[in-house]
């Protein structure tokens, strides 16, 4: 009340500090980034010829775009949609380029930092740091989703444990939850992990959703009890840490780790082609400023050193490998790195047709599926095929939503369609692992 008594004058002066205040308190979205991406754009192209392929290869090398669809240059072909993000100081010539020579073209985002700031997938300005009441219908921090794993880890320990497998490059803790009913009987596990790819945020808040529905559906839900009883659940919602905590706080598409290379300014390895299969091969970078580097070695990286450490010590008893990627509408299983038929392929083939079946039975979303290297495309060092390698006889990563139109940016409002239809295809996929197939 005493404000009200004080001279106009001084409260004229006061009011703008309040507004700036409030605005260092909660930067509004024009801000988002330090509007790094104003003016660019999100192009597609189908190149209908090699020619045509050979040609955008060329001017993507040239101005630097930053691939969202295929992984790497090397992997546009004839006839494969390729999604490109360019910065606004070379959309004029790339558009001009594409003009001169004739190749079809749909810009998808007019103003990548547009689409940003009308928060499509951005957090919004509500608090989100108590778990109590979590909101799992929008994107969390990598700060939120460790208290909230801590939480449930208070909360609900008869049915989850959390631990650590290691330290990330930047010193952050890989945290994984061992989610399932505690029994002396031996159980088989299934590993989860999303985030392996900073900048698809759709993969933690899937990860997130899927403990959320196991701990609710528990006891009313005869597949799920059969599932928690029957097998635990390793689960790693963030897989890349130092990448997502990089992805909301400096570059919302950033993919690589955040280790430093000694030779090179550029960072970070592309964690899912650092594996020891075929590692550096086909569909992999050995150039440190690329999207898809390798790594100097096979596990430079302590993140997938961790996990290929946690998996060889249980492989054992780890029957299914599931990791979480988009943007694509994919189910994709082994190989990635060649073309051929995996062992085990018909009864592989026959989960992922009944899980796709279950998905587009909630909402008609149509996912493609099949092995990695013909349904999408052909890359080296992947964790699937590596985990498959190592004796995990069902290994498959989603692609989830969408096919393009949002990529990286799926908007909030999306997040519980996704997630809803995609627990229907990994409870398919789990129970078709407890039926005796090997």
């Amino acid at each position: 009340m005493k404000f009200l008594g004080k001279p106009r004058s001084q409260r004229a002066a006061f009011l703008p500090l309040c507004l700036l205040f409030l605005k260092i308190l909660h930067p509004g979205h024009s801000h988002l980034y330090s509007s790094r991406y104003a003016g660019d754009k999100v192009i597609r192209l189908i190149p209908s010829t090699e020619e045509e392929a050979y040609a955008l290869k060329k001017i993507y090398q040239q101005l630097k775009v930053d691939l969202w669809q295929p992984g790497s240059i090397s992997q546009v072909s004839e006839g494969t949609v390729t999604d490109v993000h360019i910065h606004h100081n070379g959309s004029r010539a790339l558009l001009a380029f594409l003009q001169e020579t004739n190749i079809h073209y749909k810009i998808l985002m007019e103003d990548l930092q547009k689409v940003l700031e009308k928060g499509s997938s951005l957090p919004s300005q509500r608090s989100r740091r108590s778990v109590p009441g979590y909101n799992y219908e929008v994107y969390h921090s990598l700060e939120e989703i460790q208290n909230w794993m801590h939480h449930l880890n208070k909360t609900h320990s008869g049915l989850i444990h959390m631990f650590s497998i290691g330290k990330s490059y930047e010193g952050r803790s890989l945290f994984v939850l061992k989610l399932g009913r505690r029994s002396r009987a031996y159980k088989r596990a299934v590993w989860i992990d999303c985030g392996i790819h900073a900048r698809e945020w759709i993969g933690p808040a899937f990860c997130q959703w899927f403990v959320k529905e196991a701990l609710l559906t528990y006891r009313s839900d005869p597949t799920m009890r059969k599932m928690l009883n029957h097998l635990y659940f390793y689960i790693m919602p963030v897989f890349n840490v130092d990448g997502y905590h990089f992805s909301w706080t400096n570059d919302r598409f950033w993919r690589k780790t955040r280790s430093r290379n000694s030779r090179f300014r550029c960072r970070g390895v592309d964690a899912n082609r650092n594996w020891r299969v075929k590692w550096c091969d086909e569909g992999a970078s050995m150039h440190p400023c690329d999207d898809t580097y390798c790594g100097p070695f096979p596990e430079s990286e302590p993140e997938v050193k961790a996990v290929a450490n946690f998996l060889r010590k249980h492989k054992k008893h780890i029957r299914a490998y599931l990791s979480f990627h988009a943007y694509a509408q994919m189910l994709l299983y082994p190989y990635s790195y060649k073309y051929a038929t995996i062992p085990n392929f018909s009864c592989v083939e026959s989960a992922a047709y009944k899980a796709v079946k279950a998905l587009q039975s909630v909402y008609g979303i149509q996912y493609r599926y099949g092995p990695a290297s013909s349904t999408l495309y052909v890359s080296s060092g992947s964790s699937m095929d590596w985990a498959y390698k190592n004796g995990i006889p069902y290994t498959f990563a989603f692609e989830l939503r969408d096919t393009g139109h949002f990529g990286f940016l799926l908007p909030e409002m999306l997040i519980k369609p996704t997630c809803t239809e995609t627990m229907l295809a990994v409870k398919n996929i789990t129970m078709h692992l407890l039926r005796k197939c090997p």
